[in-house]
């Protein structure tokens, strides 16, 4: 990539000057051509029509080198995320688990809270959100997910997660004393707050990144829908094409025989991939 990134700022050089040196040569063939004619005027408009066909060349967007296919999750396969330990609002025994990968310094996970409002409301007695840290921005989003992590600690998740984006991530600011504002705000106890922020859960936070990380998650945000794989802040017709495709599949399993508080467990944890398959077994890849 760095590679990429060098040439393309040496052809940008390279393009600059050459239009330079063109616009020079079209300046001083346009102000001859104003001045004469005959032949030796006709051939200089011929010039300079071959130079403003090159300006129209150069200046031409050039097509991006093609970047290699990134082996990720397939959305026809269910793969065993696990959420026992994680945050997670909607009934325990709802059908549909969606488990969100994302952190506080991501915009497209900011953008994408409305929709999972939206989901959960639909389905209120169906769907769970539960949540997993995914870190693509360490340096910011790191103390943030510990808060996270410490406030889930203390069951006061969901309002910690509420004001770390309106206050955190709206406001840019992530720095560990006003995270300590907003945990006191959602009505931690600070003293076990500063523990469990310095103590579990940096390593809790690593944990969900490193299971994800082997089920192919590169991005944010992420999300596995009893399983399978979507990624991006997709509209909420999407999230409900797949939530109602495993809806149906689920109500049908139930009616013979799974029992509702089993059905992700069963279905998803103990027959679910328990990581990416490898890029030789996918025939998808070339």
């Amino acid at each position: 990539m760095a590679e990429l990134e060098h040439t393309a700022s040496q052809r940008d050089v390279e393009v600059r000057v050459a239009l330079t040196r063109i616009e020079h040569q079209l300046a001083e063939l346009t102000a001859a051509n104003a001045r004469g004619s005959g032949a030796a005027a006709d051939e200089r408009w011929k010039k300079l029509d071959e130079l403003e066909a090159r300006v129209a060349r150069i200046q031409a967007p050039s097509p991006a080198p093609p970047r290699p296919r990134r082996h990720e999750p397939q959305p026809d396969q269910v793969y065993a995320v696990a959420v026992t330990g994680n945050p997670a609002k909607g009934p325990a025994d709802a059908l549909v688990t969606v488990v969100r990968a994302g952190e506080y310094a991501c915009p497209f996970c900011e953008r994408v809270r409305d929709t999972l409002d939206q989901l959960a409301a639909t389905y209120p007695k169906d769907v769970r959100i539960v949540h997993k840290s995914f870190l693509v921005h360490p340096t910011v989003a790191t103390d943030a997910a510990n808060a996270g992590c410490a406030a889930h600690r203390q069951g006061r998740y969901w309002a910690m997660d509420t004001l770390l984006w309106e206050k955190a991530f709206k406001t840019r600011q992530f720095d560990k004393a006003h995270l300590e504002d907003l945990a006191h705000e959602a009505g931690l106890d600070l003293a076990r707050f500063r523990a469990d922020v310095s103590g579990p859960c940096p390593a809790d936070v690593k944990a969900d990144q490193t299971e994800l990380m082997r089920f192919g998650v590169a991005a944010t945000p992420s999300f596995f829908i009893n399983g399978r794989f979507l990624a991006g802040a997709l509209p909420l017709e999407q999230f409900k094409a797949l939530v109602d495709e495993e809806l149906a599949k689920a109500r049908d399993r139930v009616k013979n025989g799974t029992r509702r508080k089993d059905y992700y467990d069963t279905w998803v944890v103990k027959r679910g991939l328990t990581q990416l398959a490898s890029p030789s077994a996918d025939p998808a890849t070339p």
